[in-house]
């Protein structure tokens, strides 16, 4: 169901309309650099905000995978929208060659690249952020295929992005991107595990009886608040623990960079390790038997909101049924911190659903440039998809 348009209370019409508003486009990280400072103001005001979509993210994404991200060339385009010589809020964007089915296109996206499950505007001030920055687009005269805004979260959207499009003569089409599993933390850790099955409930009993039986259980989660209270020690101890577990899981032989250690993205992730300790954003948890590691769940938190971006175990079968023992305790925590919401992402969500209490989906809203026959193509070929019921992932 397409998400429906709704400007909050504080987005007035003056605030939304575009010839009010100038956007400076930023396109390196010389450039990035020079708005880091507005940037960290805005995020707190972001709705729903992430560690994605905060500055130092983005900067330490740029500095690893840059203009080449496998094959892919890829131009930084971070519009800045001013008013009154205030910053009022930030679009970041990539333009992307992309290859489809149909050949290469060039893409107009966020910056996201399916690191999270939802991306958007930076700021208190979305709709005057969209309409704004697409404006900047349309008059550079884009000369691209798709303009493609993928990773929305309708819950916070609420139409938004579709009515900024329209308000700049880009007409879109709507699909789901992807779709996220989800523990929304609501009322006591009492309820939420009285509500799982009593078979699923049964299963991680006995395999916390079974580890018990075989030494000293602990678990450890390390959650430092940040440079700002003085909190920023990296725990790499603690991390490469996680990383030489993602090693030898069964996870260490992927060849598509799912893993901690992989090595087209291990650099990365460490960088981003460091730069979420000192933002108080890094979430560590570890289970131990006998003072060994055996099961890990690396994550990114912000202001109740948990994502796990990676998780593993022992591939011993000591161990067996580490990983859902620490799921269980890494959910009970966050609860007894008063999280909000536990993201477990959009990849296998099948053997997630014990877990999970709501499903939620992540749209694109795209338009097709008209000039364009391929991107043509492309919207004939996701319409065919979306009325014969397959996946419109194009």
């Amino acid at each position: 169901m397409a998400p429906t348009f709704e400007i909050l209370a504080s987005e007035t019409l003056a605030t939304c309309e575009p010839t009010m508003a100038s956007v400076r486009e930023i396109n390196d990280l010389e450039g990035l650099e020079s708005c880091r400072l507005a940037w960290n103001a805005l995020f707190p005001q972001t709705r729903r905000a992430s560690f994605f979509q905060t500055w130092d993210w983005l900067a330490a994404y740029w500095r690893h995978y840059g203009e080449d991200r496998g094959g892919q060339n890829q131009r930084l385009r971070v519009l800045v929208v001013q008013s009154a010589g205030k910053t009022v809020g930030i679009l970041p964007l990539v333009e992307l060659d992309e290859t489809t089915k149909l050949g290469r296109v060039k893409v107009l996206t966020y910056p996201l690249h399916d690191w999270g499950t939802f991306y958007g505007p930076i700021g208190p001030n979305p709709t005057a952020t969209l309409i704004a920055g697409l404006g900047h687009v349309r008059r550079q005269r884009y000369a691209g295929d798709l303009i493609d805004f993928r990773w929305v979260d309708a819950e916070v959207d609420h139409g938004r992005t579709v009515a900024a499009m329209r308000a700049q003569g880009m007409l879109s089409v709507t699909d789901t991107w992807s779709t996220a599993a989800e523990i929304r933390l609501e009322g006591t850790w009492e309820h939420y595990w009285a509500a799982r099955t009593s078979r699923w409930r049964n299963n991680v009993r006995r395999s916390e009886k079974k580890l018990a039986e075989r030494g000293e259980i602990e678990y450890v989660r390390y959650r430092p608040r940040g440079t700002m209270s003085g909190e920023d020690d990296p725990r790499w101890d603690l991390y490469d623990a996680c990383e030489s577990l993602a090693a030898t899981s069964w996870q260490g032989n992927s060849t598509t960079g799912t893993t901690l250690s992989h090595n087209t993205v291990r650099d990365f992730l460490r960088d981003a390790h460091q730069v979420a300790t000192a933002c108080g954003m890094a979430d560590i948890n570890l289970l131990l038997l006998n003072g060994r590691p055996v099961a890990f769940n690396y994550a990114y938190q912000y202001g109740g909101y948990v994502f796990g971006l990676r998780t593993g175990m022992t591939a011993d079968p000591e161990a067996d049924g580490a990983g859902t023992v620490l799921q269980r305790r890494m959910i009970e925590d966050c609860y007894s911190r008063g999280d909000t919401v536990y993201d477990l992402g959009a990849e296998y969500v099948e053997c997630k659903r014990y877990w999970t209490t709501h499903y939620r989906p992540g749209y694109r809203h795209t338009y097709f440039a008209p000039s364009s026959p391929r991107s043509q193509l492309l919207r004939l070929k996701r319409w065919w998809k979306r009325t014969s019921g397959k996946a419109a992932k194009v």
